[in-house]
């Protein structure tokens, strides 16, 4: 059996014309940087992004090279060329992607659909694995204890009051 080759994504983006998503990637064991084309055939303006990405991620011809860029950006790049399918700028594409991509803390996710509310808590999946620490990371600390200052009004909430009773 052939030994399976490794590559180590270092940038990837999107080319207009024509439409394709481009990554400079570097095999595991050389220092040399490639460029790997992929093509995007079969997409519109009104094609969906999130299933062009996985598509895109999951094709045997390049799932290896894919590896270690996240669907998230997949998605960011198709949105991108969408945008340009359709005629806006960039910095538009952009702004919309980002309007999409945010989480708003007032919405109430309760009166969401399963699509969007699937869509909302992928995004904060990825926000939490962005943000997290891990035992390797230089600025990990194990414990954190945190004072809190104990002369300061207390603000009541809601839920936490009996029937009627008052603190």
């Amino acid at each position: 059996a052939k030994p399976m080759m490794t590559y180590v994504a270092k940038k990837c983006g999107v080319c207009f014309q024509p439409p394709s998503i481009v990554l400079i990637y570097k095999e595991d064991n050389k220092d040399e940087t490639r460029q790997r084309i992929m093509p995007v055939r079969n997409f519109s303006r009104f094609s969906g992004c999130g299933m062009a990405a996985e598509q895109l991620k999951n094709n045997p011809r390049h799932q290896a090279y894919l590896e270690g860029v996240s669907l998230r950006q997949l998605r960011k790049l198709y949105s991108l060329l969408k945008g340009h399918m359709r005629g806006e700028s960039l910095a538009e594409s952009l702004e919309k992607f980002q309007q999409e991509e945010t989480i708003d803390p007032e919405e109430d996710m309760n009166k969401l659909d399963d699509k969007e509310l699937a869509k909302r808590k992928s995004i904060m999946d990825e926000l939490f694995k962005k943000n997290r620490k891990k035992k390797d990371d230089p600025d990990f600390i194990y414990d954190i204890e945190v004072e809190f200052p104990e002369d300061e009004q207390l603000e009541s909430c809601g839920w936490d009051l009996e029937s009627g009773e008052e603190i």
